[in-house]
């Protein structure tokens, strides 16, 4: 199984709905469906990329568009108090489903250590 048959996959190839906030040929980017705070987005590449860990030094330039996608998003997102930006990578780090992905928190105090 590759990560185009996970939920994401679906979601980029509009097999299943989401809300979509942002789109561009490289990245999607969609309000979670089991949001964690008041604004939570992920943002994920087009390209199958199952996990961080996985990136290649050729993923160099998606993984720079990814953060500035997330920048961007965040911007439109209205959240001018700041953020949090979360990349889970494998079981132990949180990651659930295997298609690289960023987390865009915010709309409330973060809190350290998360989790």
């Amino acid at each position: 199984m590759t990560n185009q048959d996970t939920i994401f996959g679906k979601i980029i190839r509009r097999e299943i709905p989401a809300d979509i906030v942002y789109e561009d040929d490289l990245a999607l980017a969609f309000k979670d469906v089991q949001p964690q705070a008041p604004i939570h987005i992920l943002v994920i590449p087009k390209k199958p990329i199952v996990k961080l860990a996985d990136a290649e030094e050729s993923d160099r330039d998606l993984l720079g568009h990814l953060l500035l996608t997330a920048k961007r998003v965040a911007q439109e997102a209205g959240l001018t108090n700041g953020y949090r930006v979360v990349i889970n990578t494998n079981s132990d780090g949180g990651q659930s489903v295997y298609h690289l992905h960023l987390h865009i928190l915010g709309g409330r105090q973060m809190t350290w250590p998360p989790g």
